[in-house]
């Protein structure tokens, strides 16, 4: 069995848009050969170090990686988001639930540190604008379903088998460096590429929509800040613990990159995801977090919009010129 200090760490769902840059940064701070990236998928953006084409539904072949990369510490990130998931909610069960489980039951036989991300898609209808800490989880789709069993699960394997589980209720993410999965808040990531493409955009929700984000660079640092904290400073929220990084409006982005792309339209066409949005919060309380475990954000609307345009010119001019 490895030794938890000197065990390498396993990233299920590697190819995906957390995945991508969690792999970079956890790569960055040990060394390439300290992490193991994992998907269904070879990933196409030239990840570095050890991968591994595995199934997060086949636990014989999760143990086995486990065992022959003498894993410590397990990043799973393998799941369907919420737009993907409700197109097909047996199978988003099957994996979201399914894997999660495979992985704890791994952990708990071999000693492992787990990471298993949770959800603004916990919330449901009965949510107010700010949801607390403690707010009572009805989410309306299968994939905010499975997000709660994730809590669920993650108290029951620490309490019962005592398997450090943590989590964070991610807000909508926002990265240039990888496409979105399928998820609600992706027009907030979408509207980037449409605006430097074609200099239009049709959003698939509201502009009064607001919902809370986070400019990727901070989801990825409060993921390893968790991970980092101390057992002792954790309470029952380990496996979602609230994180705010700003929340703002469709209208208000489509605005900040009007004010920096001269020409750019931005028509708003709700779609069958507006209902997902509307479950939401327009923003989350924060205190555990930050109390806990020293947890506070970096960018701001501006920021993340500077550091969006700015990042996909030079990709988009690379891809041009190759």
């Amino acid at each position: 069995m490895p030794d938890q200090a000197s065990g390498r760490i396993l990233v299920t769902g590697a190819a995906g848009q957390i995945g991508t840059e969690l792999v970079e940064a956890l790569r960055l701070s040990g060394g390439v050969e300290s992490v193991v990236a994992s998907d269904l998928r070879q990933p196409t953006n030239g990840i570095e170090g050890s991968f591994v084409t595995l199934d997060v539904l086949d636990r014989s072949a999760l143990e086995a990686v486990v065992e022959s990369h003498e894993i410590a510490v397990i990043y799973h990130l393998a799941a369907l988001l919420s737009a993907t998931g409700e197109k097909n909610p047996a199978l988003c069960e099957r994996v979201n639930i399914g894997g999660l489980v495979n992985v704890l039951e791994v952990a708990r036989s071999h000693n492992l540190r787990v990471f298993s991300p949770s959800s603004i898609a916990v919330f449901g209808p009965d949510c107010p604008n700010l949801a607390a800490q403690d707010q009572s989880l009805n989410p309306l789709t299968m994939y905010g379903v499975t997000k709660v069993t994730g809590e669920l699960l993650a108290s029951y394997y620490f309490e019962v088998h005592g398997v450090d589980v943590r989590g964070i209720r991610y807000p909508g993410l926002i990265s240039w460096k990888a496409a979105p999965g399928g998820g609600t808040t992706d027009y907030a990531v979408d509207i980037f590429h449409a605006a430097l493409g074609l200099g239009a955009y049709s959003c698939f929700v509201s502009a009064e929509t607001c919902l809370p984000m986070m400019y990727m660079e901070d989801a990825i640092r409060a993921t390893l800040e968790l991970m980092d904290a101390p057992i002792a400073s954790l309470s029952r929220w380990r496996g979602g613990y609230n994180v705010a990084g700003i929340s703002f409006s469709a209208g208000e982005l489509a605005e900040a990159i009007s004010q920096r792309i001269e020409g750019f339209v931005c028509d708003f066409e709700p779609d069958v995801r507006q209902e997902y949005a509307d479950s939401w919060p327009d923003d989350v309380e924060d205190s555990s977090a930050r109390a806990e475990w020293g947890w506070q954000p970096r960018f701001d609307l501006d920021q993340i919009v500077d550091e969006m345009l700015a990042n996909l010119r030079v990709t988009l001019t690379s891809q041009i010129s190759e």
